[in-house]
């Protein structure tokens, strides 16, 4: 509801983890057309790092213990074959953690009858979100443009605006501000993005996050 009622008020949010075959063409095309963010489950386990940039845009974290594996839970309460590992959950709760904007982090659909190996890996995952917490930078991303290294790139009619963290390493890209336009960001915003944006960029791709946030904020 939150997504399809009016006001319309939800600027961004991402699905991480999907499985087609539990998802109706429908809601996958629906998250498509209001230009959020949403990742299979293998394009995630292929590659965690996806994760960081997307936790470090959220400000806040629900996962759904459905979304973990039967073999990593050892309970015959959720049965699904597929899902996120034991180890990936717990990276995917630390990258929440480190982000300076999560402020508020949840772990939902937790069942009494689940066994002590279930009980075990939520207090993993519990423990590495306290531990991102705890290694957070608290970057400024308002200074950015004082602090950060600036990287312009041309691509097409474009020129994509970079910033590079001399703290951190981590990467931003800029969503321009178009003057005497309805959009609904009123001043040029930073989008957390990898250095393989970056790169890709370089090479004449447009990075998909930075074309779906420009699109979000002019429609």
């Amino acid at each position: 509801k939150i997504i399809v009622n009016e006001p319309y008020n939800l600027f961004n949010y991402s699905n991480i983890g999907y499985q087609t075959y539990f998802n109706s063409q429908e809601e996958i095309e629906l998250m498509d057309r209001l230009f959020f963010d949403a990742y299979r489950l293998g394009e995630i386990s292929n590659d965690i790092s996806l994760i960081e940039p997307i936790m470090r845009a959220a400000n806040l974290v629900s996962i759904d213990i459905n979304s973990i594996e039967a073999g990593s839970l050892g309970s015959s309460v959720f049965k699904s074959p597929n899902g996120f590992n034991g180890k990936e959950i717990c990276a995917i709760s630390r990258y929440a953690g480190l982000s300076d904007k999560v402020s508020s982090f949840g772990v939902f659909e937790y069942n009494s009858a689940l066994g002590e190996l279930s009980n075990m890996l939520l207090a993993q995952m519990i423990w590495y979100f306290a531990e991102g917490v705890n290694y957070r930078n608290n970057e400024n991303t308002v200074a950015a443009k004082q602090e950060f290294v600036k990287y312009q790139v041309p691509v097409d009619d474009d020129v994509l605006v970079f910033f590079k963290s001399p703290l951190s390493g981590r990467w931003w890209i800029e969503i321009p501000y178009v003057a005497n336009r309805n959009t609904k960001l009123k001043r040029s915003t930073l989008l957390p993005c990898s250095e393989e944006d970056y790169l890709e960029a370089c090479n004449q791709v447009i990075p998909e996050r930075w074309y779906k946030a420009k699109r979000k904020n002019e429609v």
